[in-house]
């Protein structure tokens, strides 16, 4: 069954994000990169704020306006779009997305001052923002819409703890859902009923004594119990509790995870993303057709900050295959924060094995770009040339993270590995409007076989290509192009070099 799932986030004039506001695709993964400072943790605290109405983490704090000021021009908001299958709201909340066809819900969270945001549901039928809300009371909006799990960078130890508690007995109690649970709580509402229809005496004589006496303060006026039986069963139900998991040798001494080490608190969290990604979810056995068309399980939205920290580097690529694997549970989206390469190299890989267009977002000062590779227009050779350089090199990714040059300070430097290669980088380095330089060799127009046959170099009809990549940046004017003819030692050493031509460079310089 089909979940509901994120599709958009609008933030203006909250943190560090002004009157421009930031505009954010959501899919099933989203990676923010970015300089430090750059607002990059504000996504993830603007959508905490959406999804915790009702409760303390939902009021804003001083800390979420600009400057730390509140003025009329500049109240924070926050809107959200929220892609909706079944139990949709009343018509005049959904707008129809003209290249999918799905139905989207929008909200706007506006914080005219410190505490509790106003939430504003858009009415498609006049075309504007109502006071009225879309399925109106905070819990019940939320229940509609992923759960959200929050894991800031230097969350404290037992915070994390309570995090990945979370996230396991959300996933326990989803599986538990998915065995005869549907034909539990139709046989526990048939006894919640029976009770309820035997009771009707001796709650009659309890409604006629309390009536008695408060009649004689207020004349005329009764007590009546309003005897229904529990509407939502399902949440008056709790399975067991879990307060502990303790963690440690197996005939030694084991305590609980807020009281192990950095890395082992990180791939405590690691492992439980992992378990839940590679184990699925069981298809629920249906009973009745209620249970065919209501969800056994409620979507969710994991919101992790910085997930490199503390881990050894093979650790670190383990993270970022279990967070792009989990997404394919069918459960789960994912929003991530990071300063490491290796999420975007690894980003290259698993969007050229699936085709899929999840987008990767670059953060610069104020100005952020979304990369999605089929607006790049990379074609099957590209992609397959990039998944290849992404294996020899892990930091190809790095241009993602480059700022304006300052001196030598923000260059980063790509080993294309071949001038095939080049024409590639140079189609994402186009969509981001980068500054850049290209340095190849020129090759010549033939070359000479072993057994001295002249024929045509393929190396040199790249040239044309690379030339004409070049153009196609919006500006070219921020391009330079070095080409070395024929080769770079030929051109700077005035000689042909064999072999080792690195070491060699180096011994000539």
């Amino acid at each position: 069954m089909l979940r509901p799932r994120l599709s958009k986030l609008i933030i203006k004039h909250f943190r560090c994000i002004g009157s421009t506001p930031v505009v954010i695709e959501l899919d099933d993964i989203v990676v923010f990169v970015g300089p430090n400072n750059a607002g990059k943790s504000s996504i993830l605290r603007a959508y905490e704020v959406v999804m915790s109405e009702g409760s303390q983490a939902g009021r804003l704090n001083r800390d979420d306006f600009p400057n730390g000021e509140n003025t009329p021009d500049t109240m924070p908001e926050i809107e959200l779009h929220t892609v909706v299958y079944t139990d949709p709201p009343g018509s005049r909340w959904i707008q129809i997305d003209q290249q999918t066809g799905e139905m989207v819900v929008r909200e706007k969270w506006i914080g005219p001052d410190v505490g509790e945001p106003v939430r504003r549901g858009f009415d498609v039928e006049k075309g504007e923002w109502a006071e009225q809300v879309p399925r109106g009371a905070p819990n019940v909006a939320n229940a509609r819409r992923p759960q959200p799990h929050r894991v800031d960078a230097f969350t404290n130890p037992k915070g994390q703890s309570d995090k990945i508690m979370s996230m396991l007995l959300s996933v326990l109690n989803d599986r538990i859902k998915q065995t005869d649970y549907t034909l539990l709580l139709e046989k526990m509402t048939e006894v919640q009923k029976l009770i309820v229809e035997r009771s009707h005496t001796q709650i009659a004589a309890v409604e006629a004594g309390v009536s008695e006496l408060f009649s004689q303060v207020f004349p005329d006026y009764q007590i009546r119990f309003d005897d229904r039986p529990e509407d939502d069963l399902d949440k008056a139900i709790q399975f067991f509790k879990v307060s502990q998991l303790p963690i440690g040798p197996r005939d030694g001494f084991q305590s609980t995870i807020d009281r192990q080490g950095s890395g082992a608190r990180r791939t405590m969290l690691r492992a439980a993303l992992r378990y839940i990604s590679e184990s699925g979810y069981d298809k629920p056995k249906a009973r009745t057709k209620k249970a065919i068309d209501t969800p056994t399980s409620r979507p969710h939205v994991l919101h992790l900050d910085e997930p490199e920290l503390c881990l050894h580097p093979n650790a670190v690529r383990e993270a970022c295959r279990v967070l792009y694997n989990l997404p394919k549970t069918g459960e789960w989206q994912v929003i991530v924060t990071t300063h490491s390469p290796a999420f975007l190299a690894r980003s290259f890989a698993r969007k050229y094995d699936d085709h899929s267009g999840r987008p990767q977002h670059r953060w610069n000062d104020q100005r952020h770009h979304s990369f999605r590779p089929e607006r790049t227009q990379l074609d099957e050779d590209d992609k397959q040339k990039l998944k290849l350089l992404n294996l020899c090199d892990p930091h190809v990714g790095d241009f993602f993270f480059a700022a304006k040059p300052e001196q030598f300070r923000d260059v980063y430097i790509i080993r294309a590995r071949g001038k095939a290669t080049i024409i590639s980088l140079i189609k994402i380095l186009n969509h981001f409007g980068t500054r850049y330089s290209v340095l190849h060799d020129s090759d010549t127009p033939t070359i000479v076989t072993r057994t001295g046959k002249e024929m045509a170099n393929s190396a040199w009809a790249h040239n044309i290509k690379i030339y004409q990549g070049v153009q196609n940046h919006r500006d070219p004017s921020k391009v330079r192009l070095l080409a070395s003819v024929p080769n770079f030692e030929s051109a700077y050493f005035g000689h042909d070099v064999d072999g080792e031509k690195p070491y060699n460079a180096l011994l000539e310089m």
